[in-house]
């Protein structure tokens, strides 16, 4: 895509500063050459993971814990994705920014992975509606801290923690153009929604020019396969309207019961 460069590892996009560690910042000597996902998937070396992997529990579990708490009171939320790779004078920047603008004027906080590019615009649109900007910020090798313009933000070790941050806070994904990460969450989302594990969970997908290509082969090898159902594909909607994606989540949130609609059904279930 024109205005999108691939980002120097030496060189990051978004606010330069240390390494972020889960709390933790690190600069000059104190940088680790590893992440802490990296070192726990590695399973190469000595067998010393027979010792340390269940204390690592204690921390992963400190991640949850952290992160439950500082969401619990968040309220209705739309989580937006994309390349952190695209430039502030690209025109998606600037659509992310109307994207935030438009989630916080219907009512929403927006959640982003809290990095530069489309995830900094959509906090930026949703920063200067004055509503509730939130970053989960993930551990990397190439990347610093969160972009200025998270008013809550959470920095995550390990993407299983964060990543189920998203599903649990959000109503909705709204995903614009990105690469591997962007495709991750928006695949991650489908198969949850696929397998019954998240219902109502509208999936918007941004950029009609850059997604149709997918979705002609979602609907056409793929389909025709057999390997997927032709409601699995009714689950996308893709569209290049600000307003349309918003009324797509609001659609979605609609359709989910209350809580009390929940507890009387989950009632009805055990007299009957």
């Amino acid at each position: 895509m024109k205005g999108v460069t691939p980002q120097d590892p030496k060189q990051p996009a978004g606010r330069r500063g240390g390494q972020q560690a889960g709390p933790i910042t690190r600069s000059g000597r104190s940088r680790l050459a590893t992440t802490t996902d990296q070192r726990l998937l590695d399973s190469r070396g000595p067998n010393d993971w027979v010792h340390t992997d269940p204390w690592r529990v204690l921390r992963i579990q400190a991640e949850f814990v952290e992160g439950f708490g500082a969401l619990a009171e968040l309220g209705s939320a739309i989580s937006v994705f994309g390349s952190a790779r695209t430039r502030p004078d690209h025109p998606m920047y600037t659509t992310a920014q109307q994207v935030g603008k438009a989630l916080v004027e219907a009512g929403y906080a927006v959640i982003t992975g809290g990095g530069p590019g489309i995830m900094e615009a959509a906090n930026r649109g949703a920063s200067e509606a004055d509503g509730v900007s939130v970053g989960l910020g993930i551990e990397l090798p190439f990347e610093s801290s969160l972009n200025e313009w998270v008013n809550l933000g959470i920095n995550f070790r390990y993407f299983f923690a964060r990543k189920t941050m998203f599903v649990k806070y959000s109503q909705g994904f709204v995903v614009m153009p990105g690469g591997f990460g962007t495709f991750d969450e928006l695949f991650e989302a489908l198969t949850l929604a696929q397998t019954s594990k998240v219902t109502n969970f509208p999936v918007v997908l941004f950029g009609t020019e850059y997604w149709q290509g997918l979705l002609d082969w979602l609907s056409g090898q793929v389909l025709d396969g057999g390997y997927i159902v032709p409601a699995d594909l009714d689950r996308l909607v893709i569209t290049d309207d600000v307003e349309h994606a918003v009324a797509t989540m609001r659609a979605g949130a609609a359709d989910v019961p209350s809580r009390g609609e929940q507890l009387l059904a989950e009632a009805e279930d055990r007299e009957s």
